[in-house]
Order: structure tokens, then sequence, then C-alpha cells
């Protein structure tokens, strides 16, 4: 069964910050993630970016290795942030491939994923075991995962199929309520 992550960046926004972890917690999450707070514009030149971010991926992973700490990248689509260096799981798997560590992974986030290169179950089947964290959100809009074109509920049967079992980070912006738009999740045990 997949486990999900509430993304408090996105969801709960009807409440404060530091009342979303309650809020994720009274509806049956069990872990939350948010985006960091930090603001890191791309470079001018792309080539000598490129440089920049293997020389400091190698060094994060790294220093993580020596603690146990798993990395992750995410490629993020052009629309939602033109600009961004990373834009494809292509992309990305070259950069890992490149830094060379074991515990460099690629981050999931399937609502990046079907607007950059679609075909969701083939990537989630040739991908697997190279992402140990999943990110949802429906397609377009960047609402719930029950609204739009993207099936999750076969793309959860598919993950578990795969014996993935990390967590899923709930990654959308709410139409409405939080509460309310977790009806998608109730057959899952969230929503309360």
């Amino acid at each position: 069964m997949p486990k999900f992550a509430a993304n408090l960046s996105f969801i709960f926004q009807e409440v404060g910050f530091l009342e979303r972890f309650a809020a994720a917690a009274t509806c049956g999450f069990k872990a939350v993630e948010y985006l960091s707070p930090y603001d890191h514009p791309p470079g001018q030149d792309r080539a000598q970016a490129e440089r920049t971010y293997l020389a400091n991926l190698r060094h994060a992973a790294d220093r993580l290795a020596a603690e146990g700490v798993m990395l992750v990248i995410e490629p993020i689509n052009t629309r939602d942030i033109p600009g961004y260096f990373l834009n494809t799981t292509t992309q990305a798997m070259s950069v890992i491939e490149r830094v060379g560590h074991a515990n460099l992974k690629l981050q999931l986030d399937l609502y990046h994923v079907q607007i950059m290169e679609g075909d969701l179950a083939h990537r989630v089947r040739a991908l697997a075991g190279q992402y140990p964290h999943v990110q949802i959100a429906g397609n377009p809009g960047r609402h719930e995962p029950d609204i739009g074109e993207i099936n999750y509920p076969f793309l959860f049967d598919l993950l578990d199929e795969l014996g993935y079992s990390g967590w899923i980070g709930c990654e959308y912006r709410p139409k409405g309520e939080t509460k309310t738009g977790l009806s998608w999740a109730k057959r899952y045990g969230i929503g309360g």
C-alpha cells in the first residue's frame, strides 16, 4: 500500500505553517515534507553551472555518505519554473551517473515528469530502484491527484508491484479546503 507524505508548502494552506504539521497528522499523514526556503537562481553560463552543480553534488554526496544520508535531485518542468537547471529524468540520470555516488538518487515527481516527458508507467518501471522518493499532483493545475489526466491509482498499484516502499509526497495545491480535497486518499487511510 502506498505511503503518503503531506507537502506542507502546498497543502493545508488554510492554516499557518507551524499548524500544518498537526493538521496533517490529524488527517492521517505519518510523514511531511516542505520546500527549502532558500532561493538558488541559475547561473548565466550553463556549462559553468553544470560543472559547479556536479562538483557540489560530489561534495555533498561524500559528506552525506559518511553520515548514511541519501541525497536526491529533482527534475522540475520548465513551465512552472523557467530556467531551472534540471528538467528531465534523462538529464537527472546522466548527472547521477557522472557524479558516481551510490547515495545520490532521483526524486521522482510524477507531475513534472508528465509535463516534460510523459509515458509515466514506462518511466516508473525503467527507473525503478533509482528513486527513493516520489511526489504527486494532478495535471493540469497542480491540484489534487484525482483531478486531470494522470491515473494515479494505476501508478500507485504499479509502484506497489515494483516493490516501492518509500514515501509519496503530496505536493499539490488544494482547490479548496485541504481535508475536503483528501477524498481521493480515503482508500489509502488518509483524510480523517
